[in-house]
């Protein structure tokens, strides 16, 4: 397998306190990857580090084999490393396809100015095939604000597979969208991460997501990674239990699978 992503003893301090201690972790390509743990335990800020919005304290970061420690997110987006929100980044008054043509002018160039025409033919067409990708096309020429909560979370997570990444990351994809919705939204967006050949590691909450869609899971407590490993070892982890899920976990068939 290829490593795509690597990070050694990368650490994070504000002041007296530990964000992030001594995180060694290797990405294969195509790896499908769960990042979970408590609010505080520092896995948001690996994933600030790994993209850009937050500088290292110490460590090492290297994507495709290169350092990337340092750069900021624009110039990893151009080397194909993104990542969308928890809180969709969006224009919510401008149109859907608007969006998406901004983002694409935005990872053309190095200078881009909101002057520049950005409804070129080539745009539009790569801007309406992942709104069909993605099953929005509905909310082509809809205001943002016209959207319900899904949907924008799969035109963030759509902006954010534009312009050929090779590794996305995502953070918390079902926060904030209704327990009929998540699979649904999953789905979607796995089948498309397949389509595209992504890498992708992704934080969430929901176990039960964590369990469908992963086979790898990094499990993070106090700025620390307590376990990596196959989702049903690491969530039947007696640690991982007492200060990540909280409860027993049984063994599921279809993790990954879906």
């Amino acid at each position: 397998m290829t490593e795509i992503l690597k990070t050694e003893g990368l650490s994070r301090y504000f002041g007296a306190v530990t964000a992030a201690e001594n995180i060694n972790v290797t990405i294969t390509e195509g790896e499908i990857v769960g990042v979970i743990g408590s609010n505080g335990a520092g896995k948001t800020t690996f994933i600030n580090m790994v993209t850009g919005y937050l500088p290292p304290s110490k460590g090492s970061i290297s994507f495709d084999g290169k350092p990337i420690k340092g750069l900021g997110p624009r110039k990893l987006m151009r080397k194909g490393l993104t990542r969308s929100f928890q809180i969709p980044q969006l224009f919510l008054e401008l149109p859907v396809i608007d969006n998406l043509s901004i983002a694409l002018a935005a990872a053309e160039h190095k200078q881009f100015q909101m002057l520049c025409p950005v409804h070129t033919p080539e745009r539009l067409k790569a801007a309406e095939e992942i709104l069909e990708q993605m099953h929005i096309t509905e909310y082509r020429d809809e205001m943002v604000t016209a959207m319900p909560q899904g949907a924008r979370k799969l035109l963030d997570i759509a902006i954010a597979m534009l312009g050929k990444p090779r590794m996305l990351l995502l953070d918390e994809p079902t926060s904030g969208v209704s327990m009929e919705e998540k699979y649904t939204l999953m789905d979607t967006v796995m089948e498309a991460v397949r389509a595209r050949g992504l890498t992708v590691l992704f934080v969430e909450h929901d176990m039960e997501i964590v369990q469908r869609y992963v086979t790898r899971v990094l499990a993070f407590a106090s700025g620390v990674v307590i376990k990596d490993g196959p989702v049903d070892e690491v969530l039947a982890d007696e640690k991982v239990q007492e200060l990540v899920t909280g409860k027993q976990h049984k063994p599921t068939a279809s993790g990954g699978d879906a």
